[in-house]
């Protein structure tokens, strides 16, 4: 059985040819992407080192070790950060509180024309103001962003880039994954979508890592139509793991439609 830290070396060893590290490549490979004695030859360090890495048996590599792994693999600044993280000794996490404090939830409702919503480290959905539950309510139910994406039919209308929007949700869950490998609840929807979808299975497999920050969608509404947004997220301080995400719109006709889903007064659940 994997680390989460052999898992993650070597699903992104295999994605590197040997020509995208500047080593020549001679005949028929019987791996796939690098040998892990070339991985070891680029970081500077022996193939028993790094073996023992991939295999678990090495529990306290330095940080020089830790970056030119990072380097050896092309990583960039996120996935290099994740790598870091998944080399600390684990810590115990107490579960982070469901609840969503009463003072972000008035300040959520007084954006009336804005939706906004919390989200916990497994990305389901804590609470949501009401032009966000308008803005989902073609799902059933509303509850997690992951599961929406993938095991709901509502998700290949309401994103209109559903492979953007599959692959951004992965690479989110695993980042909130390199945080806490043990947490029972990102198991918990990781092993249910693996069983329900190939996709999700095969993008988990590839360990891709980018945190939720800002950036847009173009999402398709039920009664609203088309709209294009633009979206920025916040952590909760006093909460662990949980986040704001709030959307603004793009355009004229995406605010004029934020503005009747703020009318619908739709509550989720």
């Amino acid at each position: 059985m994997g680390t989460p830290l052999g898992d993650f070396l070597r699903a992104r060893r295999e994605r590197l040819r040997p020509r995208d590290v500047g080593l020549a490549e001679y005949g028929r490979r019987r791996v796939k992407g690098l040998r892990r004695e070339e991985v070891a030859m680029l970081a500077g360090m022996s193939t028993d080192y790094y073996v023992r890495l991939e295999q678990g048996r090495e529990a306290n590599p330095s940080p020089q070790v830790v970056a030119a792994v990072a380097d050896a693999l092309r990583l960039d600044a996120e996935p290099a950060e994740h790598l870091r993280r998944l080399v600390q000794a684990p810590e115990a996490r107490r579960t982070p509180d469901a609840g969503v404090s009463p003072q972000l939830l008035r300040l959520m409702d007084g954006w009336t024309a804005c939706p906004a919503f919390v989200l916990g480290p497994a990305l389901d959905v804590l609470a949501c103001n009401a032009p966000a539950a308008a803005l989902y309510e073609g799902f059933e139910p509303a509850d997690n962003l992951a599961r929406m994406v993938f095991a709901d039919p509502a998700g290949r209308e309401f994103y209109r880039d559903w492979e953007r929007a599959a692959h951004s949700c992965v690479a989110e869950l695993r980042a909130a994954y390199g945080h806490d490998p043990r947490s029972e609840r990102i198991g918990e929807v990781v092993a249910d979508l693996s069983a329900r979808s190939p996709e999700f299975a095969a993008l988990w497999a590839r360990h891709d890592v980018k945190a939720k920050t800002q950036d847009g969608k173009r999402l398709r509404h039920p009664v609203v139509g088309d709209l294009s947004i633009l979206f920025s997220a916040f952590t909760v301080n006093g909460a662990p793991g949980q986040e704001l995400v709030v959307y603004q719109a793009e355009s004229d006709a995406t605010a004029a439609a934020f503005g009747r889903l703020g009318e619908r007064r739709v509550r989720v659940g």
